[in-house]
């Protein structure tokens, strides 16, 4: 999977948005909020779109274990439910 080019995570406050840069990337009819983890494994899934290409639910999972006292399977349920919920935005393609 990989980051859509053109969008950009932003704080606003103690709240994260994702917003498209481009005119063919705004809507305002969606706004898309993240907290604080989802916001953590954003900048590492665009980080690892831009050093090779894509990312990996593995890779964000481990990266967030690593960040947060979380045991690994709530890892993966974590991050699967993020990431679901970025392509349904059309934030992240495969």
């Amino acid at each position: 999977m990989y980051t859509i080019s053109g969008f950009r995570l932003r704080q606003l406050g103690n709240e994260f948005i994702l917003v498209g840069e481009s005119i063919e990337l705004i809507n305002f009819n969606k706004m898309i909020t993240l907290n604080e983890t989802a916001a953590f494994l954003w900048k590492k899934a665009e980080e690892a779109t831009q050093r090779h290409g894509a990312f990996s639910v593995a890779e964000l999972c481990k990266a967030l274990c690593e960040e947060y006292e979380v045991a690994p399977e709530q890892a993966m349920t974590d991050v699967e439910a993020t990431v679901a919920s970025w392509k349904e935005a059309g934030v992240v393609a495969e």
